[in-house]
């Protein structure tokens, strides 16, 4: 029987009401009293890390939740988070990059609705992500969510009160887990031929600016004060505004003379970017070598910006890194 370490971080899934509304206060020993019949598949352990809203949730704390991975990686087979849905797929992305090549499943899951409601998604979502966990097959970073396995840089929260909140964008669910049977779509454990790697440092100062129409170029000359690099979340295929006043142009100028990273990726959810399609994302991607997010998720983006710059700040193997595919994060690429 498969041992599997269960780690608490708060989130709806442990929350109760209280006067200001819905708080974290459940301990993680508590959330698996909820699925008493897990003891027929696995053997669960609770350590609870921390209890917050997953709003509240920050670099540092998936350092926090990476390192507790780290420290009993030896003395189980598989690990859950429960977490809060808000930025989970932010959360199963980090961890993508902060524990690559793990041959031991690392699920996070979490709710919709607190686990001590009649009415609840939690008791149904903890016991497939021990049940996934507990799987032979299984392995690395997933998300585990009304039935559906995510892989970790490809989840997006796409509704915000309905079961179904994630889906997986631009690639094909791992596996589905239906009447306490996993199916694998995916099955590929045995490409994992290499160690297991752990990286203790992330790099926070990224920022996102999303672009509408008439923005204006002053935002991006405030941002390159403040961080290392930014992303544009541009529209459709990608591309950057050519107006009269060549603002865009002299902003990322400034960017790329001052050694940061511009990544441009689209608001547009599925499909991905190409900027090689229209003049207005061809020339100034030639021009200045900026990087492209393509089919990547904007979640895995964020986080493997940070994962990136938080181990080097050179130009060349910052590229390098960032068109490297980590857990299925970058397929796509001109």
């Amino acid at each position: 029987m498969k041992k599997i370490l269960m780690l608490g971080t708060g989130g709806t899934i442990a929350c109760k009401r209280g006067g200001s509304g819905l708080k974290p206060l459940l301990t993680s020993d508590e959330l698996l009293s909820y699925v008493p019949d897990a003891v027929k598949f696995c053997q669960a352990d609770s350590l609870q890390i921390f209890n917050i809203d997953s709003t509240n949730m920050q670099p540092k704390h998936w350092l926090i939740i990476a390192e507790a991975i780290e420290k009993h990686y030896g003395d189980y087979d598989g690990f859950v988070i429960c977490h809060g849905t808000d930025t989970m797929a932010y959360t199963a992305a980090a961890l993508s990059y902060l524990v690559q090549d793990s041959e031991k499943p690392i699920v996070i899951t979490g709710a919709q609705r607190p686990i001590d409601m009649e009415n609840t998604d939690a008791r149904t979502n903890l016991s497939d992500s021990l049940r996934f966990a507990s799987e032979a097959r299984a392995h690395g970073v997933n998300i585990v969510f009304d039935g559906k396995v995510i892989a970790g840089t490809r989840g997006k929260k796409e509704r915000t009160k309905s079961y179904n909140a994630f889906s997986s964008i631009n690639f094909p669910y791992i596996a589905t887990i239906q009447d306490g049977q996993v199916i694998f779509y995916l099955d590929d454990k045995d490409s994992c031929t290499g160690q297991v790697n752990f990286f203790r440092k992330m790099n926070p100062h990224v920022a996102l600016m999303k672009l509408i129409p008439s923005m204006g170029a002053d935002v991006l000359d405030y941002m390159a004060e403040h961080y290392d690099a930014v992303i544009i979340e541009s529209f459709g295929v990608g591309g950057l505004p050519s107006y009269d006043s060549g603002d865009f142009y002299k902003a990322i100028e400034k960017w790329i003379s001052l050694g940061k990273t511009v990544v441009m990726t689209t608001q547009v959810t599925n499909e991905g970017s190409n900027m090689s399609v229209y003049e207005v994302g061809h020339s100034i991607k030639k021009e200045f070598g900026l990087l492209e997010a393509y089919d990547m998720t904007l979640e895995a983006t964020v986080t493997k910006l940070m994962w990136i710059l938080g181990q080097t700040d050179d130009r060349k193997e910052i590229r390098e890194l960032f068109y490297r595919t980590v857990n299925r994060d970058i397929l796509w690429r001109v």
